[in-house]
């Protein structure tokens, strides 16, 4: 059954969503530059590359589960 939210709440989760949807797209800009900075990256950029790319599937659950508690699917 959907859970009916009030205003202020929806306010700060669409706050937050838009945050988070900021910094994974700013991480996505991040890990293509560094894709084509270096042709053949070194360790150090791995290891950054790598941490990147963990953080923005973080990221990305965490969108979703916002958007879910957003627009909860109502059965009727």
């Amino acid at each position: 059954m959907g859970q009916i939210i009030d205003e202020s709440l929806r306010f700060q989760l669409q706050t937050r969503l838009n945050e988070l949807m900021l910094e994974h797209r700013d991480l996505d800009a991040a890990i293509t530059q560094l894709g084509i900075q270096s042709s053949a990256p070194a360790m150090l950029d791995q290891l950054a590359l790598k941490r990147m790319k963990k953080r923005k599937l973080l990221l990305k659950d965490q969108i979703a589960q916002l958007e879910r508690q957003l627009d909860p699917d109502i059965r009727a």
